[in-house]
């Protein structure tokens, strides 16, 4: 074959991985959008956020292959890949993967319930016990305030007499 004719499928090929990247990419989107929902405010942040990634690193591919020409081959082979990869892989992925992130955070968090809870328990009984000490203090600070009270009016009392 032809130099022109090899060049011409290569990039073909990379617009069809370029496609299939994209597509595996907005999947983990929807991955996280599964595993944490938000508003529609945020979602369309992070749309953005992905198409204008998506857009320059299509415009670098672009750039680097056909010297930024856009050719519409490029862009059928980016639909391609896109397609290739929603009939292989379908919704499974978005499932699957939502699902094990999902157990692996639930037994996350059960791990460290189990291992925080003597935390906890100490935790507790120090904030009781602060409580008490405090109820204590209050008591202790409002019979010395009597007492200084008193005391400055035997004081004053002395003092008016002499």
């Amino acid at each position: 074959m032809s130099r022109e004719i090899v060049q011409e499928l290569t990039f073909f090929t990379h617009s069809v991985l370029m496609g299939l990247v994209i597509t595996f990419i907005y999947d983990w989107i929807r991955v996280f959008r599964k595993l944490f929902r938000h508003g529609k405010a945020l979602m369309s942040a992070e749309d953005l956020l992905f198409w204008l990634v998506c857009g320059i690193g299509v415009f670098y591919m672009l750039y680097r292959e056909n010297d930024g020409t856009l050719r519409w081959f490029a862009v059928l082979g980016a639909t391609v890949g896109m397609f290739f990869y929603k009939v292989i892989v379908r919704d499974a992925f978005v499932d699957v993967m939502s699902t094990c992130i999902h157990k692996i955070m639930w037994f996350v968090f059960r791990f460290l319930q189990v291992v925080l809870k003597p935390l906890k328990c100490l935790f507790f009984a120090g904030k009781t016990c602060v409580l008490y000490l405090g109820k204590k203090l209050k008591k202790c600070k409002e019979f010395i305030k009597k007492r200084l009270t008193v005391f400055m009016k035997t004081i004053r009392m002395v003092l008016c007499k002499h």
